[in-house]
Order: C-alpha cells, then sequence, then structure tokens
C-alpha cells in the first residue's frame, strides 16, 4: 500500500508534535527548517559559554506533553527532567510591596491576605473557584477539539452545559470582570496580566481568559536544560521515528494544483510533492502571500490594528546587586508599572512602547524548588512589551537604550540593581528584529490579539480553505502559548490523518 507523504513547515512546537504523531502513524514525513536548530519562538542564544533561553520561559500544561509523548510510544520523563516551581512568580509594585503567588490556593490567599486583608484574600478564593469553572467548561468543548464557532460550542457542551457557558462572561472584559473579586489595584493589576499570555490587553480581551490563573495555578515547571530542551526531545524522537529533518532551507512558495496544496519549492529551486502540507508558520506570512499566491487566499491575515503584542527582550548575563535589602529574585518575576491603563493605552491605542513600562525578569539559574542561585553572575531574561511595529518602525540604537533606561529604572525601584560587564554583553531583540525572525507579522508573537468575545472564534482551524493544507502554530486555534501550539500540531495531525483515511 502506497505510503502518505507529507511536508511540515517550521519546526517550531506545533510542527514537531504535528510531524512526530504522523511520523508514528506510518506517514513519510519531512520537516522543513530554515533555522540551523529546531523550536521556533522557544529559542535559545549564547552569551560566552553560556546558554539562555530567549523566548517561552513558563512551563504549564504538564499532561499536554505527557500525553504527546505517550502517544508516540515513549514518556516526556525518558526526554526531559522537570522539577516543579514552588513559587509560581514573585511580583512587586515597590521595593517594599512584594507578593508571592503559589499553586495552592490556602498559601496564596494567605500572602494576598498579608499584603492587602482578609476580604481581598476571600476574593481570590472565588476568582480561583471561576477560573476553574471557565477552564473545565472548555478544556474538552473548545481547547482539545477541533475550533468551532459560538453555535457548535454550544452544541458541544449540551443543555445541561449551557448555563457554564454563560459563566465563563465572554461579553466581560478581563478588568471589569476582575473588579468583581479584587478591590486592591495592585491585585487588579496582577490578575489582569494573564490576558499578556495571549499577546493582549486586560482592557480589551474577554473575561474568559480568566482561565489562564488556573492553567498556570495547576503547576508551573522548570525544565533542566532550558525551555528549549524540549524542542530538541521532539525533534529527537520525531527523528527516531522517521521525520526526515532538513534544517538550514526555506519554503518559498507552497505549490497549488488542481484547487489544492501538492507541495512546496524551496528557495534552491527544488520542488517537493506530497500528498499534504503542514504550515507551522504564523497566519499573517501565509495569508501575505509569503507562502506563495496560491496559499495566501486560504486563510485571513489580521489586520495590522488586531496584531497582538510583541516585546523588546534583554538576554543577559548579570549579578544581581543590593545585598539584603535588594530584591530577592525568584526564577519567575514582575515588576509592575504604576499605572497599567496608561501602559496598555501605549501599546495598543498608540502604537509605542511605554515610558514606565512593567518588566519581567526570569532568573535561569534560580532554581524552581527554592529560588537559591550559587551567587555571582547569572544568566537573566528580562522582558517588556511592545506594539507589532517591526515592519514599520525603526529601533536605533538611541531608542533602545531609552528603553533600557526606563526598564533598569523599574527594576531599581523595586530593590533589584544589576551590575552588567562589558564582557558579558547583552543580546537585544526588538520588535524589527522578531519581524526578521517571524516575517509578515510585524513582530507580534501571539498570533491575533484576543480582544473580544469572537476573537478566539477568528483564529484558523487546523484545515484552511485550501484542501491539502493545513495549518498549525500559536496563530491557529486553539491559541498561543508551549502547550497551545502543541495541541494545534495534534490537530493538525488528526485532521491529516482522518482525511486521508476518507479517501482510501
Amino acid at each position: 500500500m502506497r505510503t502518505h507523504r507529507v511536508i511540515v513547515i517550521g519546526a517550531g512546537i506545533g510542527g514537531l508534535v504535528a510531524a512526530l504523531e504522523l511520523a508514528h502513524r506510518g506517514i513519510a514525513v519531512t520537516l522543513i527548517e530554515r533555522a540551523a536548530a529546531p523550536g521556533g519562538k522557544m529559542r535559545q542564544v549564547a552569551i560566552g559559554a553560556r546558554l539562555l533561553d530567549a523566548g517561552p520561559t513558563v512551563f504549564t500544561m504538564r499532561w499536554v506533553f505527557e500525553e504527546i509523548f505517550s502517544a508516540a510510544g515513549s514518556s516526556l520523563a525518558e526526554h526531559v527532567l522537570l522539577h516543579p516551581a514552588t513559587i509560581l512568580a514573585r511580583h512587586a509594585w515597590s521595593a517594599g510591596e512584594r507578593l508571592d503567588l503559589f499553586s495552592e490556593v490556602e498559601r496564596s490567599a494567605a500572602a494576598i491576605g498579608d499584603l492587602a486583608g482578609a476580604k481581598e484574600a476571600r476574593g481570590y478564593r472565588a476568582f480561583c473557584a471561576r477560573a476553574r469553572q471557565i477552564y473545565d467548561t472548555l478544556e474538552h468543548s473548545f481547547i482539545r477539539a477541533e475550533r468551532r464557532g459560538p453555535v457548535g460550542l454550544a452544541l458541544a457542551v449540551g443543555p445541561r452545559g449551557l448555563g457554564d457557558l454563560w459563566r465563563i462572561a465572554p461579553f466581560k472584559t478581563m478588568w471589569s470582570a476582575l473588579g468583581e473579586y479584587f478591590a486592591d489595584p495592585r491585585l487588579h493589576q496582577l490578575f489582569g496580566r494573564y490576558a499578556t499570555y495571549c499577546g493582549s490587553s486586560p482592557f480589551l480581551a474577554p473575561a474568559t481568559l480568566m482561565l489562564v490563573a488556573h492553567v498556570e495555578r495547576e503547576g508551573v515547571w522548570q525544565i533542566e536544560g532550558g525551555m528549549h530542551a524540549l524542542a530538541v526531545a521532539l525533534a529527537n524522537l520525531a527523528a527516531a521515528r522517521g521525520v526526515v529533518f532538513r534544517y538550514g532551507e526555506t519554503v518559498a512558495e507552497i505549490c497549488v494544483s488542481g484547487g489544492r496544496a501538492t507541495g512546496v519549492r524551496l528557495t534552491s529551486g527544488e520542488q517537493i510533492d506530497v500528498d499534504a502540507v503542514i504550515a507551522n508558520a504564523d497566519v499573517a506570512a501565509i495569508g501575505g502571500g509569503l507562502l506563495g499566491a496560491g496559499a495566501a487566499a486560504s486563510v485571513t491575515a489580521p489586520k495590522r490594528h488586531e496584531r497582538s503584542l510583541s516585546a523588546m527582550t534583554w538576554t543577559v548575563v548579570a549579578e544581581a546587586e543590593g545585598g539584603s535589602g535588594g530584591f530577592p529574585l525568584v526564577r519567575h518575576n514582575v515588576f509592575f508599572s504604576r499605572d497599567y491603563e496608561a501602559e496598555f493605552a501605549a501599546l495598543f491605542r498608540r502604537g509605542r512602547i511605554p515610558d514606565a513600562p512593567t518588566v519581567y525578569v526570569c532568573a535561569q539559574d534560580r532554581d524552581g524548588r527554592n529560588g537559591s542561585a550559587e551567587g555571582g553572575a547569572e544568566r537573566l531574561f528580562c522582558l517588556i512589551n511592545a506594539p507589532a511595529t517591526g515592519d514599520t518602525e525603526q529601533f536605533d540604537e538611541l531608542r533602545v537604550e531609552a528603553c533600557a533606561r526606563a526598564m533598569f529604572e523599574r527594576l531599581e525601584q523595586c530593590g533589584l540593581r544589576l551590575k552588567r560587564q562589558p564582557e558579558r554583553s547583552a543580546i537585544v531583540t526588538t520588535p524589527a528584529d522578531f519581524h526578521r525572525m517571524f516575517p509578515g507579522t510585524g513582530g507580534a508573537l501571539y498570533g491575533r490579539a484576543s480582544h473580544g468575545w469572537a476573537a478566539s472564534f477568528r483564529r484558523p482551524s487546523s484545515r484552511s480553505r485550501l484542501p491539502g493544507l493545513y495549518l498549525a502554530g500559536g496563530s491557529t486555534h486553539p491559541g498561543p502559548g508551549v502547550p497551545m501550539a502543541a495541541l494545534s500540531g495534534r490537530l493538525a495531525a488528526t485532521s491529516i490523518l482522518a482525511d486521508f483515511a476518507s479517501t482510501r
């Protein structure tokens, strides 16, 4: 019997998972990746002899990857070593205002009570229950399933689930819904930040995104060797199952014949004919014609004003100063701006980097179990949100330095001072750099922003409008983030297998 052949474009998490699942089912899979290594946005950079994660840094929804490795005849534990984080994240508003969140509800509630009082602790407990309810309503009916429209989602939850579906509050903004639980503006800000996990504004995103808080509370893990180690593990297992990897090669065009995708043409001129193509690329790149005119009509690319956030990042080896009165870093740290509304107005209304940004710092040498470090210079990944204007704006040295000053000023106001050394210079990545790495996006890192109740329904499903062309990645259903991108790869593989079976 003839073996079906599939090309996967892009070795991001969605593409790796799709390739692995198809190869394990006997499909001949070739994966084309223009970079020299797997991972996509889950990239790794070197400063001297030290390797640092320079993409996603938070690993949640462990069960997604346990299922993926198990389905391929292996186990997650065989390939990566995980350590649970005792402290999910440490948050600061000033040198004297700090709050740790934990996976245990009562432990976090006690910390919130110490910071803001018993009423806010009660609000937190109610918030956790609501976030869990939203997640439970959507996990099997929407997150794990092929994309549905509003009517399809209502049918999927059934008559008994319609009340729960209404209670996920799709027509309320996240910011307004949080007001039902928190009066303290610091807590309003902290839990509103979960909208940025989807590259969105809490003032525009639906309250449904409160489910992200539940996902994180279910567990955050540290991967030994960094997040990039997960991409390498998936690639190694996929290769063991027969996937042919072709790194350093670029797809110029998805070939179309007879009204369907029939293969790809590389920039070298080589054409590869297959039965199906999976594009693990941003929808904006496909819809913008960067993979050929034939594929451009297969999706609807988001308009510029619909783009999600980009970022300015600094990947640096530095020493945290301050002594006993300084900021005690843990693995994940957030330093909030004074005015969240002004920050997001700058990002989404005016399309500019805020003058006083919120700063995220991942201290990659801090142990996820107890927050300790060996001392001395350590690996740090620092990030501020930025608009996705990398295709229209230049980020020269003066502008980058101004952003750096604003970032380090916020850190110092919260008690963290970083001693940088010239020989360990930071690697800075701007929205323009992200646009070069991920063309067609303007540097947007999460596809379409999750603004408004219908945003999730606008993300394309695994089947594009062009027969034979399937989609995976964070700009497709079920959305951005490492586990969601992995689920998109599973959905693409499942769709292809079902379509191959129907044509026998």
